[in-house]
């Protein structure tokens, strides 16, 4: 008696779901929604809408803003094709057992093999983080839904998805634009001077010292921080910071060794 009144509500309850008749045979299983499939075209059709979006991007975060400054193209080089061997790698491995954590583990290891060898500034490293994410924002973002469940499921394209991952790509763009801009954000960096006339570097003859470097340097010093001091040959390294030009950049202000410099 209990089992058949709990049979008899379960069948209540699904026949006031969604309309359907629970003596219908419209039920679906899992099996039934896992049968559609994505055609050769469709996988085709995504996989391009993935690579050319991320690729748009990217060219346009790291020719428009980081090469415009840095002029580095080394690092030009290694963000573009990091980041379209980052999403095609995503992209198939993503649809494949082995799932993302594998992927982002394998890249991690590559960056440490790589990178660990050279000391990478900031604004770079900061710049590949960038590069990483979006490449796994646009490599595993859906773009394709189930239709017709009652009838024939397959897959159509979602262009609310693709306007979803496009506006995510442009939120990141809108926001690297914005802390580059130089209407926006005064541009300071460092110079890292080996400098001989240590009788300035008291704290009573600041600006002694400031206006001899503004001299030598030829720039405008805005504040300077005095470290190593060798008394033996008259010397102390000092941290210079200054203003940047507009459009100047500086990738070798705490380079001290001609061996230390990668072009």
């Amino acid at each position: 008696m209990i089992l058949n009144n709990i049979f008899r509500f379960v069948q209540d309850d699904l026949a006031s779901f969604g309309n359907v008749d629970a003596g219908d045979d419209l039920l679906y299983d899992v099996q039934t929604i896992t049968d559609a499939m994505m055609t050769t075209a469709q996988k085709i059709g995504e996989l391009g809408i993935r690579f050319a979006i991320n690729l748009l991007v990217c060219w346009i975060l790291v020719h428009f803003f980081y090469y415009k400054k840095s002029k580095r193209r080394d690092y030009y080089f290694t963000f573009m094709v990091f980041s379209s061997a980052m999403l095609t790698l995503l992209y198939i491995m993503g649809n494949v057992e082995v799932g993302v954590g594998l992927t982002l583990g394998l890249f991690a290891i590559f960056g440490v093999i790589r990178y660990r060898t050279e000391t990478v500034p900031i604004r770079e490293m900061t710049y590949l983080f960038v590069i990483i994410a979006l490449a796994a924002v646009n490599g595993l973002a859906p773009l394709y839904q189930i239709a017709d469940l009652a009838t024939s499921p397959h897959y159509i394209l979602s262009w609310g998805n693709v306007g979803v991952m496009a506006l995510v790509n442009a939120i990141i763009v809108l926001l690297v634009w914005v802390l580059e801009s130089e209407s926006l954000v005064k541009h300071t960096t460092t110079k890292l001077v080996l400098y001989d006339r240590i009788e300035l570097i008291v704290p009573e003859k600041r600006s002694e010292l400031i206006e001899d470097l503004e001299k030598r340097l030829g720039v405008k010093v805005d504040n300077v921080e005095i470290g190593h001091v060798d008394f033996l040959k008259d010397s102390a390294f000092i941290k210079v910071y200054y203003r940047l030009g507009k459009g100047e950049a500086n990738s070798v202000n705490t380079i001290t060794r001609a061996k230390d410099y990668v072009g």
